[in-house]
């Protein structure tokens, strides 16, 4: 974590420097993911009291924790920590959004691996099993050139040609050139 300073820390004696850098090492952690995060410290002082706050910005929201203290330590201190719970509060936040499916997609998932199972039985018992799938519902017929447009990433295509009405397969061959095969 890059941290930024504003203000006068002329009054921290190295010690405290060294456990401020610990805590905000121990931050780092939690906020650096895969990029690092920048810390913007601006300290200021008024009357007996000094002022400390901490920005960071995670995930499209700008933390900022702040402390007062008469001592700067202090106020430093209790601004991380502050800024420490957010961390740990938004983090907790995603993860646990993440983690936890759709009631939905818990039914969807039990229903087919109970249909997953039914199959695996019969296919042992009964030999190979022929899957039909409906391509033509949402089909159109295509001319060649959108054929061969849609052949990204396949190595054979089966289409109904626009200008025959015919049924058309479309294989790549290993020179990179293309064997069209009409019924």
């Amino acid at each position: 974590m890059k941290v930024t300073y504003k203000g006068k820390l002329d009054t921290l004696i190295p010690a405290e420097r060294r456990k401020l850098n610990a805590k905000l090492q121990k931050l780092g952690k939690i906020v650096d993911g895969r990029e690092e995060r920048e810390a913007h410290f601006v300290l200021s002082h008024e009357r007996q009291n000094y002022n400390a706050e901490i920005t960071v910005n995670i995930r499209d929201h700008v933390l900022v924790g702040a402390g007062s203290a008469p001592d700067l330590y202090t106020a430093m201190s209790s601004a991380i920590e502050k800024l420490d719970k957010q961390v740990r509060k938004l983090r907790a936040k995603f993860r646990d959004t993440r983690r936890t499916p759709d009631q939905s997609l818990r039914a969807k998932a039990a229903e087919e691996e109970a249909e997953e199972a039914a199959a695996e039985e019969t296919v042992e018992e009964a030999g190979p099993h022929v899957f039909r799938v409906n391509h033509r519902a949402n089909q159109k017929p295509m001319t060649l050139e959108e054929a061969l447009l849609a052949m990204e990433g396949r190595n054979y295509l089966v289409y109904r040609d626009a200008e025959t009405d015919r049924l058309s397969v479309l294989l790549r061959r290993e020179d990179g050139n293309f064997d069209l095969v009409e019924a």
